[in-house]
């Protein structure tokens, strides 16, 4: 899977994305527009959802769209130069490792959707788009946003399959898992029904 000539470039590759995949854009932009730490408002999660609570539209949007470039950038970089799935994998899952635990902010991380999602879109844009229908149809249907994130990424692995991107679907079988781990909170309260709606403090 890995030859001796692709390895050190896979090492790499990978970690450059870690170091970009801990950037975190929601305790930065929160920073630069003034707003609550995120880590300690509101959920405590450093993440779009919990921006959108504690400052708004923008702000979340900001997040989202660094969080997911965070993930987009380096799959679709390395792609670019190291056309070799496993590489490209790899690379995917050290972005959303990055995210979850960041080396710049104390290895305290968000819950790593949109990275994930970035990171799908640079190993396929036609399962990125399913991908994304599958969260906005979920999430319309119930208003909760951590719902949506674990049924679309359980859905994943067996979009890649079907498109024939195994060495994508083993990873993402692994995100998955992490998916469910850092979700592992909101799991609770879904099955108590107090898991908090979209558009609701």
């Amino acid at each position: 899977m890995f030859t001796a000539s692709l390895f050190i470039p896979a090492v790499i590759a990978s970690t450059l994305a870690y170091v970009v995949g801990s950037v975190s854009a929601a305790i930065l932009i929160c920073r630069l527009m003034n707003l609550p730490d995120p880590r300690e408002s509101g959920s405590g999660n450093p993440g779009a959802t919990n921006v959108l609570r504690v400052g708004g539209k923008l702000p979340a949007g900001l997040t989202l769209l660094g969080d997911a470039l965070k993930g987009l950038l380096p799959v679709a970089i390395t792609g670019l130069i190291i056309p070799h799935q496993p590489t490209v994998a790899l690379v995917a899952m050290a972005a959303f490792l990055g995210h979850l635990y960041p080396m710049f902010f104390d290895f305290r991380g968000g819950k790593g959707v949109a990275t994930a999602l970035g990171a799908l879109f640079g190993l396929s844009m036609q399962i990125g788009i399913l991908a994304t229908v599958t969260w906005l149809v979920v999430c319309l249907a119930f208003r909760i946003s951590s719902l949506a994130a674990l049924v679309t990424f359980t859905l994943v692995p067996l979009y890649l399959v079907t498109g024939g991107h195994t060495a994508f679907a083993l990873v993402y079988v692994v995100i998955a898992g992490f998916l469910y781990y850092s979700h592992r909170e909101n799991i609770k309260r879904i099955i108590a029904g107090t898991e908090p709606k979209l558009g609701k403090s």
